[in-house]
């Protein structure tokens, strides 16, 4: 399994890297290699889609891979754009296309909608390979128990390969190999599940990619968050009961009545190595939660910040939680010469938050730069003050703040063609306790799906990787702030966290309604309260710039909420 990680549009460079994993597999005498979906594209590709030049070009890489199949079986992820567009599978041996398979069961539903795109297809078959009869489909296809799996293994198959873009979400990979072991055991057969991995905008994809055999063990399973070629030896001879005789007419009945998904059997010929004594298993233990969230972060800011052509990093450096986890994220993602800090500290700053933000710097090795407002925000007041009627209200000079630091930063990464990433957190995006054009200034926003306490969390797991706290220890324990004004509290404006996250999360990621959240014992006014400012803070989460997703519903690409909207759900 060539669990790669590619670039959208990148198909010159996908295209060698798929290759160079062909050249290795070949050398290992590997009959077969699988890459993931869409592989040649990069995942997902959107509206690169409907270029008709787009598809011509990604068809002749897929023929450059098959060209370079010699001697070995390839499954690879390509666009199939000869009758109607399709997401495709190209199976190839020695240099020649032996058969495509169109994804059947196109997702439509929280970050994917393939039906924009792609055509169905209505083909489920099968190759038989060194005398294995293989099934060969795409991601969603193996979730449906009576999908193309069911239809292959009727007609014969004894290896399910299935290739994907699975993007990560805490818990998901549970999900997947729950789902792949009952798969394996309901249909006694040996099931191959090879992931993307990296960075694509907001999502990020974790690899992990699995092999269970028929009775639903483990064989092999790849590492999280890291390309890695995964070989393993298939025992099918010990491990299968006989094999059924080929059915070539199987109706499946997860299709439209009107759709018919047969079986057809194609015969590759395959280097079959001299017998040796099978490969042991290699089955990397899963990371514990907390810990794939922050390499979801370090590798999606890493493959971000690098795929856009960037260099280095600008962080707001207020000396607050916030701040201090994306920079930390920032030098594990891209080295600390590669990340700068800016301060930029008001009258409402306090000596401790301007000194955790300096023993931060000094802990990570990265450089620290200081540019005071006080001056720009006296003269924003004078400038001001006849339109206010010499009375400025408590928020607007809150936010005159944090929108001179936003042009600054900004300013700084025209000037330098620095990418600024913002600091903002998924509680304060989800209720608005954000300025536009202020704080939320920048090109990405690295913990936009990380609620404030698991913010906390993560800085604890960071700082329990080192001998030392590289976080400092107070930037955990003071009460959070924005020191916009004298003795700020986060709980001045907001309810506790304790209180706001398991709010959010039931009405964002969970969509239980007001009344089943005030059946969870929490005060009617307070969901009250928080629902009406997450409904009227949607035009905010627009202008926002782009974020990772590490939970199940993350803004903009999972939660569409129109900005007009009247609807009251109490």
């Amino acid at each position: 399994m060539g669990q790669i990680n590619t670039t959208v549009g990148d198909l010159d460079g996908n295209t060698r890297k798929i290759i160079d994993y062909i050249d290795q597999a070949r050398s290992l005498k590997a009959d077969l290699i699988t890459f993931p979906e869409l592989v040649i594209t990069g995942y997902p590709p959107e509206d690169l889609l409907l270029y008709p030049q787009f598809i011509k070009d990604n068809l002749a890489k897929m023929h450059q891979v098959v060209a370079a199949s010699r001697g070995i079986a390839t499954v690879v992820g390509f666009v199939d754009g000869a009758s109607g567009i399709h997401n495709a599978a190209a199976v190839a041996y020695d240099g020649e296309l032996v058969g495509i398979y169109h994804k059947i069961h196109l997702p439509n539903y929280g970050v994917f909608d393939e039906e924009r795109y792609f055509r169905p297809g209505k083909q489920c078959p099968v190759y038989v390979i060194n005398g294995t009869s293989v099934g060969v489909n795409i991601c969603e296809d193996i979730w449906h128990t009576s999908g193309p799996t069911a239809v292959q293994k009727a007609a014969g198959a004894e290896v399910i390969v299935n290739i994907n873009g699975s993007p990560f979400h805490i818990g998901k990979q549970q999900t997947r190999e729950a789902m792949l072991a009952k798969r394996a055991i309901e249909n006694r057969i040996f099931v191959s599940y090879t992931n993307l991995v990296g960075g694509q905008d907001e999502l990020v994809f974790d690899g992990a990619s699995v092999i269970f055999n028929p009775t639903g063990d483990i064989v092999s399973r790849g590492k999280q968050f890291n390309e890695e070629l995964i070989v393993a030896d298939l025992d099918i001879e010990s491990s299968q009961e006989p094999r059924p005789p080929v059915n070539n007419s199987i109706q499946d009945p997860m299709r439209p009545s009107d759709g018919l998904c047969s079986s057809t059997t194609t015969k590759v010929s395959a280097f079959s190595p001299a017998s040796s004594p099978l490969l042991p298993i290699f089955k990397p233990t899963l990371l514990p939660d907390l810990a794939q969230v922050y390499e979801a972060l370090v590798l999606g800011t890493r493959d971000y910040v690098l795929k856009t052509g960037f260099k280095k990093i600008l962080v707001a450096l207020s000396g607050g939680i916030d701040s201090s986890l994306v920079a930390t994220v920032g030098v594990d993602a891209l080295g600390a010469d590669n990340v700068v800090g800016l301060s930029m500290p008001s009258r409402y700053s306090s000596e401790g938050s301007i000194l955790d933000a300096m023993a931060l710097a000094t802990n990570l090795g990265f450089e620290l730069r200081s540019l005071p407002i006080e001056g720009i925000f006296s003269a924003y007041l004078g400038t001001l003050r006849p339109e206010f009627d010499e009375k400025t209200s408590d928020l607007a000079e809150q936010n005159i703040q944090s929108r001179i630091r936003g042009n600054l930063i900004m300013a700084m990464s025209n000037n330098l063609g620095w990418l600024v990433l913002t600091t903002g957190n998924k509680s304060e995006m989800a209720v608005g306790y954000a300025t536009i054009y202020g704080d939320m200034a920048g090109g990405f926003a690295v913990i936009k799906d990380v609620p404030k306490i698991m913010v906390y969390e993560l800085c604890g797991y960071r700082n329990s990787l080192e001998n030392k706290p590289m976080i400092p220890i107070n930037v955990l324990k003071k009460p959070p702030s924005a020191e916009l004004k004298p003795d700020q509290k986060d709980d001045d404006t907001l309810p506790p966290y304790a209180i706001l996250d398991p709010i959010l999360k039931a009405y964002i990621e969970e969509v239980h309604s007001f009344n089943d959240i005030v059946d969870m014992g929490f005060d009617k006014g307070i969901v009250q309260e928080i629902i009406s400012m997450v409904d009227r803070n949607e035009y905010k989460r627009r202008q926002a710039p782009p974020g990772i997703k590490i939970t199940p519903r993350s803004f903009g690409r999972d939660r569409r909420m129109p900005i007009s909207n009247r609807y009251k759900p109490f």
